[in-house]
């Protein structure tokens, strides 16, 4: 009896110690099982081979210090049938991601490609997104030129004495590449990005006013050379629309730099004389094309101009960037004057 009482009592002691054993196990189990702790802010990048099992993508991981255990995270994947799912690739991982969340991004390859990001101005010419592209080492700049020689934007023309049919229509904004975009995905993208923001209400309001959108690009690219004061922008828009229906020569003098094909601040009575289709003050009605790749908020002053019956515009030349407005030839002598006399100062 005593033999038999003894056998229970050690058999109920082995049964505790396997219980508190295999309540150890999966607390350890549990542990590895939850994200390593956030150690640093930077994302670590992890390169994945090709034909890699799950065992050594595990191992890459633990070595990497992204997971607790390898054996776990194995069985793991492998108990959410997703062992043989897993994809080759470079990764940017971060501390402190669970299971889960990295099997999600091996499985769907959201693998790491570098990118480079590059802002465009408003107000920028080709030649000098061509530029900064070079700058930022996303496209040689003869190479790029010469394909933009080359294409014809969906929403553009091409005009006699155009200097170049996508000039105006790569749109002016932050863009994030590849580091291996080519220069055609580099004018695809830029070239979408005006059609997306170049909305069909807006094209509508182009039918309203009677004007194709290459004059609305035309105009606005206009504007937004000229207009250094955001407010004024409408109204500038106005003097230009104005003096189309009365059919008198725009003058602007962005047009005429842009036809001397060199920038300059200050445009000289001997430059007013440059035979170019650009030179507005040579020429009646709008240049052939856009001088600039203009921001929606220059395509919008022209489609929703200010209702001014100004006729004449001069910087005020006293560093403000703000315009004097008349309406006759002698307020425009008149602000002219008082321009003069504010650059003097």
């Amino acid at each position: 009896m005593r033999k038999g009482k003894k056998l229970l009592a050690a058999l109920g002691l082995l049964l505790l110690l396997v219980a508190a054993a295999a309540g150890v196990i999966a607390l350890q189990v549990h542990k590895w099982l939850q994200p390593v702790p956030a150690m640093a802010a930077e994302p670590v990048l992890v390169t994945i081979p090709a034909g890699a099992s799950s065992t050594g993508i595990a191992k890459i991981l633990a070595d990497q210090g992204l997971i607790h255990n390898a054996t776990v995270f194995r069985f793991y994947a492998k108990y959410r049938g997703l062992d043989q799912k897993l994809q080759a690739g470079n990764y940017l991982f971060r501390f402190g991601m669970t299971m889960d969340e990295i099997l999600e991004q091996l499985i769907k390859g959201d693998v790491y490609r570098p990118t480079v990001t590059v802002t465009i101005p408003e107000g920028f010419n080709l030649e000098q997104i061509a530029k900064r592209i070079q700058a930022q080492g996303l496209a040689d700049y003869d190479e790029f030129m010469e394909l933009a020689r080359l294409t014809v934007p969906a929403l553009g023309q091409v005009k006699d004495g155009q200097r170049y049919a996508v000039e105006g229509y790569l749109f002016p904004d932050t863009y994030e590449f590849d580091v291996s975009v080519t220069p055609k995905q580099i004018l695809d993208r830029m070239l979408a990005r005006l059609e997306e923001v170049f909305t069909a209400e807006m094209r509508s309001r182009c039918q309203e006013l009677g004007l194709e959108v290459h004059d609305v690009m035309t105009l606005a690219a206009l504007v937004e050379r000229e207009a250094q004061v955001a407010a004024e922008r409408e109204l500038i828009a106005g003097v230009m629309h104005n003096r189309l229906q009365k059919k008198m020569p725009l003058q602007i003098d962005a047009s005429v730099i842009y036809a001397l094909g060199e920038h300059q601040n200050v445009v000289l009575l001997e430059d007013l004389k440059v035979d170019s289709p650009y030179n507005t003050y040579k020429y009646p009605g709008l240049p052939p094309g856009p001088i600039a790749s203009p921001g929606k908020a220059a395509i919008m002053a022209v489609l929703y101009p200010a209702e001014t019956d100004y006729l004449y515009y001069v910087a005020k030349g006293d560093g403000s960037g703000e315009h004097y407005f008349g309406r006759t030839l002698a307020e425009h002598n008149a602000n002219i004057k008082k321009a003069n006399e504010n650059r003097k100062r």
